[in-house]
């Protein structure tokens, strides 16, 4: 995070020496790190290390769309510097751009513990496999769940609360699409879940909070839940 964001951990890099120099630093830091699951690696540290800084770019790219879309989205925003260095929801997507791509690399156990990380420190659990697509926007998040398979298309927003689970958690699914698929402008408000591997929210779709999902919903829907609110004057 220091060596895309440099305001993130407060430095200050104003010189391409200085870039390459927290480039070489954070490198030599991830080599030491798969050295530890050199072993389980399908690649060579290095080869592994190499394709990672390949796709660095690209997760930069990805952050700054996502970093836009909730200073764009959320009125209490006051810009995207705030947004970088204080919301909880652009911390745990960062941190799932980074452990993803591990992930894609079949790096083990490392993607998770990143996740982990994240997840303890912001209560928003996203699962290094799930698929995210760009302009990804969590707001508030805490409580939010998001499964191994789950696809997520560009311009979604998620709110607090939100379950992004599975209808069975067997063992021998493991290898199957268990998660739902969210569409290209959905909205999810907070407390809803949306469950099945077969599940889709179409596109441009609203899901009212505490809704209960687990069959698809048709693009541009709106889904609620209605309670029933009793009044009773006080005696």
């Amino acid at each position: 995070m220091s060596l895309l964001f440099p305001a993130y951990n407060n430095k200050k890099i104003v010189s391409q020496e200085q870039l390459e120099e927290e480039y070489a630093k954070n490198k030599k830091s991830l080599e030491v790190l798969l050295i530890h699951v050199e072993k389980e690696l399908c690649q060579d540290v290095n080869q592994q290390v190499a394709l990672f800084y390949e796709e660095l770019p690209n997760i930069y790219d990805s952050l700054l769309k996502d970093a836009e879309a909730i200073e764009k989205g959320d009125p209490a925003a006051r810009g995207i510097e705030e947004v970088m260095r204080s919301y909880p929801g652009f911390y745990a997507i960062s941190i799932f751009r980074i452990a993803h791509q591990l992930f894609v690399q079949n790096i083990p156990y490392i993607p998770r513990i990143l996740t982990e990380l994240a997840h303890s420190k912001t209560g928003i659990d996203i699962h290094p496999g799930a698929t995210i697509g760009e302009y990804f926007f969590i707001d508030h998040g805490t409580g939010i769940v998001i499964g191994e398979t789950t696809l997520i298309g560009n311009h979604v927003k998620v709110y607090q609360g939100v379950t992004l689970g599975a209808l069975s958690v067997k063992k021998e699914m493991a290898e199957t699409k268990r998660h739902p698929t969210i569409e290209d402008g959905a909205v999810i408000y907070a407390g809803a879940t949306i469950l099945g591997g077969r599940t889709i929210i179409g596109e441009n779709t609203v899901i009212g909070g505490n809704t209960w999902i687990t069959e698809s919903i048709e693009p541009n829907t709106l889904v609620y839940h209605q309670p029933e609110i009793i009044k009773k004057k006080q005696s």
